[in-house]
Formats: structure tokens, C-alpha cells, sequence
């Protein structure tokens, strides 16, 4: 299915914004690869019917449910800008915290 989304510029161009526009409205990135799916898999279901690649796959594998987490996961990675982490309150230069690389060494510099 990405193979036919990156030769089909319409078909990928859709598919970017619906991704974009899935992750941006979910509350977290697991609920969004999750709302993804199901509509990655209906739209295969939809398009064999009537598309070539499609069409071939389902004669010769039947239309039997199909994970599409890992194709869901790729599209996020390809199509969506990484969210930058930021790092907790109050971790860095702790009063009395030790440095983590002399803790290691027995408090040896």
C-alpha cells in the first residue's frame, strides 16, 4: 500500500494531510497511530474493489482483516514534524544531586 500512496501523487498528497490532520486531533500519539489504522484499513478495503494492485492482493489473499499499525507508524514518521521533549522541572543542576558521571566513579574526579 505505500508503494502505490508514493507512485500515486493525488492518492499520497490526501493521505499526508489526513495523517497530519489524525495526529494533530488526537490526544496522544497511541490514540492517533490507533484512528490511523482503521482508516488505513478501510480505505484498502474500499480500494480493492476497484484498484489493480488491490483487486490482485484480495484475489489471492481474500479480504481477511490486516494490521496496519506498522504502515501507520511509518506514514507519522515520514509525514509528521518529531515533538520536541522537554525535559521535567527541576532535574537539572539539583542542589545536592551528584553529578551522574562521578557517581559512577565512586565521587572520584
Amino acid at each position: 500500500m505505500f508503494d502505490y500512496l508514493e507512485s500515486n501523487r493525488d492518492e499520497r498528497q490526501y493521505w499526508r494531510q489526513k495523517v497530519q490532520s489524525i495526529v494533530a486531533g488526537s490526544e496522544s500519539e497511541p490514540a492517533g497511530l490507533c484512528r490511523l489504522e482503521g482508516e488505513l484499513w478501510r480505505y484498502y478495503a474500499e480500494r480493492s474493489a476497484v484498484t489493480s494492485p488491490f483487486k490482485e492482493a484480495v484475489r489471492h489473499e481474500g479480504l481477511h482483516r490486516t494490521s496496519m499499525r506498522t504502515l501507520a507508524e511509518l506514514l507519522v514518521r515520514l509525514w509528521i514534524e518529531p515533538r520536541t521533549r522537554r525535559r521535567p522541572a527541576g532535574r537539572v543542576n539539583e542542589p545536592g544531586a551528584e553529578n551522574s558521571e562521578s557517581a559512577g566513579r565512586g565521587g572520584q574526579n
